[in-house]
């Protein structure tokens, strides 16, 4: 294995570069391991690990660079992949055994495992025999998402507790492949979107406090088995997108936290260095060390693991210096900006464009933080997508009202779409919505069993005929009653409840209808229309979907009563019922019309109009027959 170049040198020292961790970490060559490690400031470093009975005096590693640009590196004998390791790092003052930031694997965490072997690392032969090559050529030559717009419906998916085995433990990346695959084809989903994998001590965080940046949880597996289900999802056709956690780090003391016994991924500055809402610590992305470890890290999983996308959890509180803190430093220009969080989202932004096209970056931003979605040329961050913060609140605030009281709030349904089309937007029905005490889905439905089964269908129908991309947190396509547990797998047993049952075929056929009709995917101004929002004492609204001469049209009834509507439509003659939110099959009551017809006036001129009457918390969804 080569030892750090210049090149290599001056790359870190600029903060760009983004392939470090082809050298950084540990990496098998015939019978010997070569190891590097970034360390500035300290006074020696060795490598402990099963090979040497941990013993800190056996393997030392030799000091490269200088300054900022210091690490410690070193060919040891006889170690190999399945050995665990650390690093012990020693000051005049302090000394510590630190998992490596860079490794591949880490041993999963164990009740009392905090000493030397606690939260070790693995070294890990990633190399893997991939076949999705169709599936990537494809996603390159479909890399033009706004000119040639395609559905993306995603299934947003927590491993641990999807399924687990029948005594309650988990499955593994390679057990959960199939029954995953079949389910999502099923369902229809054309994406699943993991949870974060980073490894995480602490189960409960979900993978939001990772300290493993490298390494795939090996709760589920190994790193190959992760690579297998991927491999797998990809050649079923179905895309994988990770979330993704650069904003802040856990702060157990085996990880990142004082690497070198003071501040080295942190900020120095005690005012910004630990998140107040999480407890965590926050990276400084000003150093160019902590730019090569998360730049280098979200095209890791793009280039050893083929992933299709991430999600970027936090990017609000990345963003704004002050988020959520009394007391915070301005930035050099005076402000609450993060200028330096900024530029590192655009440079990922970029280099995921240049060198994996069609992969795409989502945003988790809830404010207005102007061009989020905008190339970086044209002043914005460079994100593919956005979560639709707003349309979610708002969308739940309405729903969550009894319909008696929703002509009073009808501008929390209307008002999204004076903003629809100022950013690539993903609408999300996430984790976060069905979590600490906010209840599931189903529990926000106002009324008896019956008529919450009807507005969650009512709701689901609406987030699929609003523009933007689909997202939808597993076990609400089951009506899921109880709030998720990471503890727990889905209520599976609820499917054989018919209203259940009903909305699990309802989310099949509303995927089906966004897959089959091209007016679903044109999430530009275009693509959307209204049709009669005039009337809110009325409860309903209605709106048409379009591209070109296809047109789809929502006729949604948020009220407790049956209504008539009226509605002026581009075509007249026969329009055929796609989908009717109270057919049995669904779980409804049966009513609702079977056929209709827009008619025009007796002069030529006049504009056809298409008649219908609505059931009560009823989406009917429409298309000219011809």
């Amino acid at each position: 294995m080569a030892l750090l170049s210049k090149t290599d040198l001056r790359a870190w020292k600029s903060g760009r570069w983004f392939d470090c961790y082809r050298k950084l970490g540990a990496h098998t060559e015939g019978r010997s391991t070569h190891f590097c490690v970034w360390a500035p400031g300290v006074d020696r470093v060795s490598v402990i690990g099963d090979f040497n009975d941990w013993d800190a005096h056996a393997n030392p590693l030799k000091k490269t660079g200088r300054g900022q640009t210091t690490f410690w590196e070193g060919q040891i004998q006889g170690a190999g992949p399945g050995h665990r390791y650390k690093y012990r790092i020693e000051t005049r003052k302090t000394k510590a055994d630190k998992a490596d930031p860079f490794g591949f694997a880490m041993e999963p965490p164990q009740p009392g495992g905090s000493g030397i072997q606690g939260l070790s690392s693995i070294i890990t032969d990633l190399s893997y025999d991939w076949h999705d090559d169709v599936w990537l050529m494809e996603r390159k030559q479909k890399a033009d998402h706004v000119n040639h717009p395609r559905p993306v419906s995603i299934y947003e998916v927590h491993l641990g507790s999807w399924r687990r085995a029948e005594d309650g433990t988990h499955l593994s990346y390679r057990d959960l492949a199939e029954p995953l695959i079949e389910y999502i084809l099923e369902m229809g989903f054309t994406h699943v979107e993991f949870l974060p994998v980073l490894e995480h001590p602490f189960y409960a965080s979900w993978g939001y406090q990772a300290l493993g940046y490298y390494a795939p949880t090996e709760r589920y597996g190994t790193p190959n088995e992760f690579k297998l289900l991927i491999d797998r999802l990809h050649q079923a056709g179905i895309g994988v997108y990770l979330d993704w956690v650069p904003a802040h780090f856990a702060t157990d003391p085996q990880g990142l936290e004082y690497f070198t016994g003071k501040p080295l991924f942190e900020y120095d500055d005690p005012l910004m260095q630990v998140h107040p809402d999480w407890g965590t610590h926050v990276f400084d992305f000003a150093k160019p060390g902590v730019r090569n470890f998360l730049i280098a890290n979200a095209l890791f999983w793009l280039d050893e693991y083929h992933i299709d996308g991430l999600r970027v959890d936090a990017v609000t509180s990345m963003l704004y210096r002050d988020y959520s803190r009394e007391e915070w430093s301005r930035n050099k220009k005076g402000g609450r900006e993060n200028l330096e969080a900024c530029q590192l989202l655009k440079d990922i932004n970029n280099a995921v464009e240049e060198r994996f096209p069609g992969a795409v970056i989502t945003a988790e931003e809830s404010t207005t933080w102007p061009a989020v979605t905008a190339p970086t040329q044209n002043a914005g961050l460079g994100f593919r997508s956005k979560w639709n913060m707003g349309w979610m609140n708002d969308t739940l605030s309405f729903m969550r009202a009894d319909p008696d009281d929703r002509p009073n709030q009808f501008k929390e349904l209307t008002f999204p779409l004076m903003y629809a089309f100022s950013e690539q937007y993903t609408l999300p029905l996430s984790h976060d919505e069905v979590v600490h005490g906010k209840g599931s889905l189903w529990g926000k439905m106002p009324g008896n069993e019956s008529e919450k089964a009807s507005n969650l269908r009512l709701m689901l129908a609406h987030q699929f005929g609003h523009p933007g991309k689909k997202l939808l947190f597993m076990g609400a396509e089951l009506g899921q009653i109880r709030e998720w547990s990471h503890d727990r797998e889905l209520d599976w047993n609820l499917l054989s409840e018919p209203l259940h049952g009903g909305i699990q075929t309802w989310v099949k056929s509303l995927n089906t209808l966004y897959r089959d009709h091209p007016a679903l995917w044109n999430d530009s101004q275009s693509g959307f229309e209204w049709l009669d929002i005039s009337d809110p004492e009325s409860g309903t609204a209605s709106y048409l979907r379009k591209k070109g001469e296809s047109f789809l049209a929502f006729v949604l009834n948020f009220s407790k009563e049956m209504r008539t509507v009226a509605v002026q439509v581009p075509v007249d003659g026969s329009w055929r019922v796609e989908l009717n939110s109270q057919s049995e099959m669904f779980g409804g009551d049966g009513s609702g019309p079977e056929t209709l017809n827009a008619n025009r006036g007796d002069e030529p001129s006049d504009p056809a109009i298409l008649e219908l009457d609505v059931p009560a918390l009823t989406a009917i969804v429409c298309s000219p027959a011809k």
